[in-house]
């Protein structure tokens, strides 16, 4: 079973992930692994950080001459930002010198987390809520799709709304627009779109506000059999919902048409079935998204998610301050104005992982050819069905 930890908060000195049950013989190029940890930095109205942290990451074990062993791997991405905060920080005791945050912000972790885990400076909440943590999981993801690409599946997003601007997509985008879409400030296709809401976001600078928006991941190449409608919990719209809305600020996910579906009467929601010689069964439409009762059915995956703006604002929000009770501000750190973006990237990621985890459930395999012999032999079964 394919399984992953990660562990570091957001000023500690790195950030470490260990992911479990890839087999052996799988080829990693770590430059990919960094060209995804790239683009995960990408987008108009990124913070300040992003122009310290150039993330690149370390494979610590697991690997040998850049193949994986079969073994736990291990992967470490250093916070260049540490050395500011190293005090602050510190893992020994220390003087205690620096005063407690104690004004929560609205809509993020701190009053919650301060009320779950008995603490009274909301550092020791912030730290490994934030969303610095999305880095280790960008790195699992490109592990991911490194297998993936073994059974000629791919995964790319894109941005459709920030704010109140949204694209206009006739189509559905491919893998041939990833070049363009990567290009774009806020990874949008629409580039008439794409400029309104860099304007969007400029004004919401100027208000030191923030906005947040919806993007959608599409999985191309994802063969009919992963997941099952058996249990529950192997029910792959299902995890694929809970790992998307893992990623912090999203509060909505949706497959396929989703919520329009609910309007429709079932003549027109569902997708017709149709056979044809050399290309099997087919649909003309996908409005379920690729997934029927928990299980992909061929078609391409489609998954949108929405965000919400993020909670630390340049003009904050009223709060308590936890130890007087009185009414405050809610304390000002660091913070992008729009991640929209960045959080489409960590959507691929997540997602990667799942369907990983669905193939290896379904194919197995210690080694890479084991699973790629019983993948291959699975395509060929269902096409003389």
């Amino acid at each position: 079973m394919l399984r992953f930890l990660t562990s570091g908060e957001s000023h500690g000195k790195a950030l470490v992930a260990i992911l479990e049950g890839l087999p052996a013989g799988l080829v990693l190029d770590l430059e990919f692994l960094n060209k995804e940890l790239a683009r995960r930095q990408l987008g108009y109205g990124r913070g300040g950080r992003m122009k310290i942290e150039q993330d690149t990451v370390e494979i610590l074990s697991g690997v040998r001459f850049g193949k994986t062993l079969g073994s736990p791997i291990a992967l470490v991405i250093e916070n260049r930002d540490w050395k500011n905060w190293r005090d602050k920080m510190a893992v020994e005791p220390g003087s205690g010198g620096f005063e407690p945050i104690t004004r929560p912000r609205p809509g993020h972790a701190d009053l919650a987390g301060l009320l779950k885990y008995g603490e009274t400076d909301i550092r020791n909440i912030l730290e490994r809520s934030s969303a610095r943590e999305t880095a280790a999981r960008v790195a699992i993801g490109a592990v991911a799709k490194t297998l993936l690409k073994m059974m000629e599946i791919s995964i790319f997003s894109h941005v459709t709304r920030i704010g109140r601007e949204e694209a206009k997509i006739n189509r559905l985008p491919d893998m041939k627009d990833l070049e363009e879409i990567d290009k774009s400030p806020v990874r949008c296709l629409d580039s008439r779109a794409s400029q309104k809401m860099v304007e969007e976001i400029d004004r919401a600078t100027e208000e030191k506000d923030s906005l947040g928006g919806t993007f959608e991941v599409l999985v191309f190449g994802c063969p009919p059999g992963l997941g099952s409608y058996t249990s529950w919990e192997t029910r792959l719209d299902g995890r694929l919902s809970r790992a998307l809305m893992s990623i912090p600020a999203i509060k909505g996910v949706e497959i396929g048409e989703g919520f329009k579906l609910a309007v429709l009467r079932g003549s027109q929601a569902h997708d017709e079935i149709f056979y044809e010689a050399g290309k099997d069964f087919y649909r003309k439409t996908n409005r379920a998204g690729g997934i029927e009762a928990g299980i992909t059915n061929g078609e391409t995956l489609v998954l949108r998610a929405a965000m919400k703006p993020l909670p630390t604002l340049g003009r904050p929000l009223g709060t308590v301050d936890v130890i007087t009770k009185q009414p405050a501000e809610a304390f000002r750190e660091r913070a992008d104005i729009c991640a929209v973006p960045a959080a489409a990237v960590i959507g691929e990621a997540v997602v990667a992982i799942e369907v990983a985890r669905a193939a290896l459930e379904k194919f197995g395999g210690d080694s890479l050819g084991d699973f790629k012999d019983n993948y291959r032999n699975y395509r060929e079964r269902i096409k003389k069905l």
